[in-house]
């Protein structure tokens, strides 16, 4: 069983980041990715690698894994998974995706399905409805500080 926790999007932790996720909305849809190795459904992100930052790999990892060509990232939270003893952490994005263009030849990803919610049939089902649910959750706290008119 794994732990997640989260944090504020600008903590550091000890341990390196490795991995960065995004949650993406395109015309009001969430967009999910299939691995062309599984029959399982993911939300687009993974490893960050050595020379780039966070943004950097959740950028190019929403390109390489939905086809995203115009959009805008934002990061919401930075969080851990612990499992098994190790703990691995990481930053979660949302993306407002504006244009989505082909996949590329060099990504993994073999699908993408639009959606307004979260898939059943998940590659990591004890992970990424905790991941999903954090970006809803920062969503609604967003709209309700737009209504009270304190942010524009």
């Amino acid at each position: 069983m794994s732990e997640v926790n989260f944090y504020d999007p600008s903590f550091i932790p000890d341990s390196k980041l490795t991995y960065s996720v995004i949650s993406a909305k395109f015309e009001g849809k969430w967009i999910f990715v299939r691995h062309q190795n599984r029959s399982t459904w993911e939300i687009a992100g993974g490893h960050i690698e050595k020379a780039e930052t966070s943004f950097e790999a959740a950028a190019r990892e929403l390109m390489e894994e939905t086809g995203a060509v115009k959009f805008k990232l934002r990061c919401i939270a930075t969080y851990s998974v612990t499992m098994d003893g190790e703990t691995g952490w990481g930053r979660l994005y949302i993306a407002k995706v504006f244009e989505i263009g082909p996949i590329p030849d060099i990504s993994e990803i073999a699908e993408i399905v639009f959606s307004d919610h979260l898939p059943e049939n998940l590659t990591h089902p004890d992970i990424q409805p905790l991941l999903f649910n954090k970006t809803v959750e920062f969503l609604k706290i967003k709209k309700s500080i737009n209504r009270k008119g304190r942010i524009g």
